[in-house]
């Protein structure tokens, strides 16, 4: 059984939220489709341009983020994921459990 894939979204780790925010939508032309709660403070977003989709999401919690960025935690870009859309999960995860063995 093949799975149906549908598109991927990158989940971005970001330091500063709002200003990722404008560079994204005001610069590159997404919009913000759903956030992680309602109002300018958010630590979540899914944002989309045409066919294209992305998600943002704080590196770190606003009471522990340092004044500055880290630049380890960018260096070997280990804040990023790349999530598949799958219409039919059930199937997909039964299709992985039926026939996937990792070495």
């Amino acid at each position: 059984m093949a799975i149906e894939i549908r598109g991927q979204c990158p989940l971005l780790q970001v330091f500063d939220m709002s200003k990722s925010i404008k560079f994204y939508c005001d610069l590159l032309g997404f919009n913000i489709v759903m956030t992680s709660r309602p109002g300018p403070q958010f630590d979540w977003a899914l944002l989309r341009r045409e066919g294209a989709e992305l998600m943002l999401n704080t590196a770190y919690e606003s009471d522990k983020r340092p004044a500055t960025r880290d630049p380890r935690w960018v260096a070997a870009h280990e804040d990023t994921s790349i999530y598949f859309g799958c219409p039919n999960v059930e199937g997909a995860f039964q299709h992985f459990n039926s026939s996937w063995h990792p070495r």
